[in-house]
């Protein structure tokens, strides 16, 4: 899509404006989780912001205290709505994503948690791919980079080596959400998940390794509480998780065979592909250099993290939101077979919202 602007004439001894960015035909659904901890002034701004170039809706799942309180600062900025209790599921996000896409008055919707900050240029990219495919898949970045921030960028640079990372924002059509019947709410990895879903319907996806969006950290205490939640999601990419598996029993064979140099090799060499990871589609300009060495303490931790989480899947899942979420996502087969057979499953909401109900 070609950028207009409106044409202005500067006037003598003054340096002309900037043009105001387009207004795109896309609707930005941004859920909200039930005891989240807003910096509700710097989220403001950025709706304020937002909403100049899109369509906006927030799906609030905060408790009514603190919804009121969102209420009053987002009126007449955005639309600022509970989610569908029609709705039944314990991944509350999703239920907000459900709930918002629903809503969106456009066909080219983005879905971005509350720290994921989009700049016009980025909007504009997703726009533009979504003309050609289902779903699209951005690459988040942390600006700025505190310690732990760095410390996950080394998961980033690793996954960019091997395909492509998983951000907090996707982008999709809704009318392929809607005819497939939404997503699953009952599964941890959300993500994967709706990507999954979209495949296993026919759809196509892209992973824009090189659409790079910003996103702020979280607090250390919340980073520090994800570590093995993060590490469970890998429960449904087996490969995955059985790399992270071998990790610790490798490190100890290394010890127990008083071969250091094992283990500085294998560091090297993650850090090696992290630096592949960084610099795939002009990653360098956004991931500082020195963000390849956190990938071999990434690794480390993911390898203890990964036996816990196996610990935690056998006593029955993760703790969320006052209940235990088993599924990290389905598997493509499972997926294939659940949309052949009952491809209404899930749309019940579907009907409910387009039916002029709750939604």
């Amino acid at each position: 899509m070609t950028r207009t602007t409106v044409p202005t004439r500067p006037r003598p001894g003054r340096t002309a404006a900037a043009p105001a960015p387009v207004r795109l035909p896309m609707a930005y659904v941004l859920p909200l989780r039930a005891g989240l901890d807003l910096d509700l002034g710097e989220l403001t701004g950025y709706l304020r912001e937002l909403c100049r170039w899109v369509d906006v809706v927030v799906v609030d799942g905060s408790p009514p205290q603190r919804y009121a309180r969102h209420a009053t600062a987002w009126r007449g900025l955005v639309r600022h709505v509970p989610p569908d209790p029609a709705l039944r599921g314990r991944n509350g996000k999703v239920l907000g994503v459900l709930t918002g896409v629903a809503l969106a008055r456009h066909e080219h919707v983005v879905i971005a948690d509350d720290d994921v900050r989009y700049d016009p240029e980025a909007l504009r990219a997703v726009h533009e791919l979504l003309d050609r495919v289902d779903l699209v898949r951005p690459q988040n970045h942390f600006d700025p980079l505190p310690w732990h921030a760095w410390w996950d960028t080394g998961r980033t640079l690793l996954a960019r080596a091997f395909g492509g990372d998983w951000p907090g924002t996707l982008a999709v059509r809704r009318g392929t959400f809607l005819a497939m019947g939404g997503y699953d709410p009952d599964v941890l990895f959300e993500n994967l998940e709706l990507s999954r879903t979209v495949r296993a319907y026919g759809g196509s996806t892209a992973t824009a390794a090189w659409l790079y969006v910003r996103r702020l950290p979280p607090t250390a205490a919340h980073f520090r509480g994800q570590r093995v939640r993060q590490a469970y999601d890998e429960t449904a990419r087996p490969a995955w998780l059985l790399a992270a598996l071998a990790v610790l029993p490798a490190t100890a064979v290394a010890l127990a065979a008083r071969r250091p140099g094992l283990l500085l090799r294998a560091g090297l060499v993650t850090v090696a592909v992290a630096e592949l990871g960084r610099r795939r589609a002009g990653g360098a300009r956004v991931f500082p250099a020195h963000t390849t060495l956190a990938a071999p303490v990434w690794l480390l931790e993911r390898g203890v993290c990964a036996w816990l989480a196996v610990g935690r899947r056998l006593r029955g899942g993760v703790p969320y939101a006052g209940s235990r979420l088993t599924v990290a996502a389905h598997s493509p087969r499972a997926l294939r077979r659940r949309l052949a057979r009952r491809p209404d499953e899930l749309a019940g909401w579907v009907e409910t919202c387009e039916g002029g109900g709750p939604c």
